[in-house]
């Protein structure tokens, strides 16, 4: 006879996490993660195989999660350092930032705020940010007007689009974060 209240225990890391539109949507999907399966917000222009700066869509791609960066709180008004394999590094408000200039040397690139060039903060106060992976989106070979700041991040209430990112609840994220390593390709299917 089989036990159906035995729950399944997650694994030691995860390798692959898969994310595909949720059927009849274009910018919400699912997240398949191990046993997770996870509510998502894709980019407010869908997913596409031709990624540009600024066309708002999720680039369809395997991405390896590199490191993460979180916002934390003194008063306990944001999420807690995330527990990870990953290298962990807290966003200095007025310091962190990153480059979306295509011109600019430092293009998609983490920048020291002020920038001469366009670059958007690390501190959010829309908490976005609180918890961010950085996705090797266009970042080890990178392409001028590709695609910058392709982040797994922190969704807003009720999943509604980003810019081009893969953003989930809070919760999930802090479920999520201790299975990550430098292995972990995030898959955007189409």
């Amino acid at each position: 006879m089989q036990n159906r209240n035995v729950e399944v225990a997650p694994p030691v890391t995860i390798d692959r996490i898969i994310i595909r539109r949720k059927p009849g949507e274009e910018r919400r999907g699912i997240l398949a993660a191990g046993s997770f399966r996870i509510p998502c917000a894709l980019g407010r222009s869908g997913t596409t195989i031709v990624k540009r700066e600024g066309d708002g869509a999720t680039p369809v791609a395997a991405m390896a999660a590199t490191e993460i960066w979180f916002r934390g709180g003194t008063r306990g008004d944001r999420m807690a350092r995330p527990k990870s394999a990953l290298p962990v590094r807290r966003v200095r408000p007025g310091v962190d930032g990153w480059c979306d200039a295509p011109a600019h040397a430092a293009y998609n690139r983490h920048v020291r705020l002020p920038f001469p060039a366009s670059a958007e903060s690390l501190a959010r106060d829309d908490r976005l940010y609180d918890v961010v992976v950085v996705l090797d989106w266009n970042y080890r070979r990178r392409a001028r007007g590709r695609g910058s700041a392709i982040f797994f991040h922190v969704a807003k209430p009720g999943h509604p689009p980003t810019e081009g990112c893969i953003a989930i609840a809070p919760c999930d994220m802090a479920k999520l974060a201790p299975f990550l390593t430098r292995r972990t390709r995030l898959v955007v299917q189409r």
